[in-house]
């Protein structure tokens, strides 16, 4: 049985799924689940590292048990505080009372806040070490990727660094957890979504995290959600690299609000001009139909962007300003930018998008477009000048 958990010396994987949740965080669609990762280092002095959401803590020390029976657990690592990893401390605590909990000066005060867990706790600083036996832990301080008390712990023994959250994607592990004994191919497009959601707003956190491990002789990467990765960590590294500095591909995502399809007329002119102009890689997305959460994902992942909206209520269309909110939240860097709206007695949506454009600092490609109630000559011909001009750039 402690076969199919091990991962490497003598660390085991501890971690649950869950399946029944529909969204993450409560805003994140989960089409594929979600696992929530606990590392459990049976060495000669046992360590936890994380924990899980407390309504599978049952099934959790379940698994601890099958893999040390009565032995106690000395030490919890704790790299993250958001709940759906460290929601069964107190739960731990009950059931290993001496338990010594490992975290750093920001980690306790979210312990106590959060579970009104005291106790003997190890404070650990930038470089600090915890000696098993076998195994020795190394922290690495990393915050802000995503919450001020985040930390990664390196197995300098196994060359295995637990990242937190970091390196993390959506979707539940089937069957194996190791990517060498799983079909990995629904993470990397969850892996985007995952970035883009979670943690996207924090890019310069993520590079001085990733410069803090490059030099670190990593074999096996333990994130808290997703796969554990052996033969994939240059592309895992490399997709958090890449997001991390909002580097894009050559592509345009049209992100359009419609009531009665006229504003979606023009989206559709704008995208087959782009097409005719040598783009091919085009992401339509009506926002009233597309989850934010798939937009702010192709968002990152292309270079050009062009929203467009009706005007309502002498405002811009309501799903719209939301996705807006989302992507000055999460100060996304470097795109294209380019906008149309419509209306039919007064406009709204355009002067007001011209506020989104002058606070993102994104690169405006051309005049923006806007159309009195319905497409005629002109405003085709308008919205495929746009649709050129950001061809153009994209293409250059």
């Amino acid at each position: 049985m402690n076969e199919k958990t091990l991962i490497k010396g003598k660390i085991h994987y501890v971690g649950v799924n869950d399946r029944n949740k529909h969204l993450f965080e409560g805003m994140w669609p989960l089409p594929y689940g979600v696992s929530y990762n606990s590392y459990l280092i049976a060495d000669e002095t046992i360590a936890l590292i994380d924990t899980v959401d407390a309504c599978y803590f049952e099934t959790y020390l379940q698994k601890i048990k099958s893999i040390i029976g009565e032995r106690p657990v000395q030490y919890l690592v704790i790299n993250h505080m958001e709940p759906d990893h460290s929601g069964s401390i107190r739960l731990i605590k009950q059931a290993y009372p001496d338990i010594i909990i490992v975290g750093n000066k920001q980690t306790f005060g979210m312990i106590e806040g959060y579970y009104g867990v005291t106790g003997e706790q190890y404070m650990v600083k930038e470089g600090d070490f915890l000696a098993l036996g076998h195994h020795t832990l190394r922290f690495y301080l990393t915050p802000m990727v995503h919450w001020p008390e985040t930390m990664m712990t390196f197995d300098e023994t196994e060359g295995v660094l637990f990242s937190g959250d970091g390196f993390g994607c959506f979707g539940t592990l089937d069957g194996g957890f190791v990517d060498t004994r799983i079909n990995t191919d629904k993470y990397w497009d969850e892996m985007v979504r995952y970035y883009s959601n979670i943690v996207g707003k924090y890019g310069s956190p993520v590079q001085k995290a990733m410069a803090k491990l490059k030099d670190l002789p990593i074999h096996a990467v333990c994130s808290t959600h997703g796969p554990v990765w052996t033969e994939n960590i240059a592309r895992v590294a490399g997709i958090y690299d890449k997001l991390s500095r909002y580097e894009a591909e050559p592509g345009v995502v049209i992100a359009y609000g419609s009531m009665y399809g006229h504003t979606e007329q023009m989206a559709e002119a704008i995208a087959a001009e782009l097409s005719a102009q040598g783009v091919r890689n085009i992401v339509m997305h009506n926002v009233s139909k597309s989850h934010p959460s798939y937009i702010l994902a192709d968002i990152f992942k292309y270079k050009g962007l062009i929203i467009g909206s009706p005007t309502y209520c002498n405002h811009i269309y309501p799903e719209v300003e939301s996705l807006l909110s989302k992507i000055l939240l999460r100060e996304v860097k470097g795109r294209y930018f380019g906008y149309f709206g419509s209306f039919t007695w007064a406009g709204a949506a355009v002067k007001r998008m011209a506020e989104f454009a002058e606070k993102s600092k994104f690169e405006i490609i051309a005049d923006p477009v806007e159309m009195k109630q319905s497409l005629d000559s002109l405003t085709r011909t308008q919205c495929e000048n746009l649709a050129k001009a950001m061809a153009n750039r994209i293409l250059q």
